[in-house]
């Protein structure tokens, strides 16, 4: 039983990560390197963000509703190059807007 409790432990952990989709990144980092207009902003700072975005959609996954993520992610490959920080910044957007009052949200003219 020792034996197994290592394979346990780390089959418990991959169900913990969430079905985030795979992007393919480089693109959009190499396309946003060469447009930057900042010394700081070369290909490794946009994987990194990238990364961190990814790692953070993996732990909010589930808390994003189904039609959210499938719109989402559908919008992050309009312009061909898919990017995590977009996608979450999307599902952000989408959960901050279920949180604005109902009163009249498309003029923005509440009580």
């Amino acid at each position: 039983m020792p034996a197994l409790l290592p394979v346990v432990l780390t089959a418990s952990q991959l169900m913990l990560v969430a079905d985030v989709p795979t992007l393919n990144i480089e693109p959009s980092c190499k396309s946003a390197a060469t447009a930057a207009v900042s010394d700081h902003r070369d290909e490794k700072a946009c994987l990194r963000d990238e990364q961190a975005a990814r790692e953070q959609l993996q732990q909010q996954w589930d808390q994003f509703s189904s039609a959210d993520r499938t719109r989402c992610l559908a919008l992050s490959h309009l312009g061909g190059l898919p990017s995590y920080v977009e996608l979450l910044t999307c599902l952000q957007m989408a959960q901050d807007v279920k949180k604005l009052p109902s009163d009249d949200l498309t003029t923005g003219m509440g009580r």
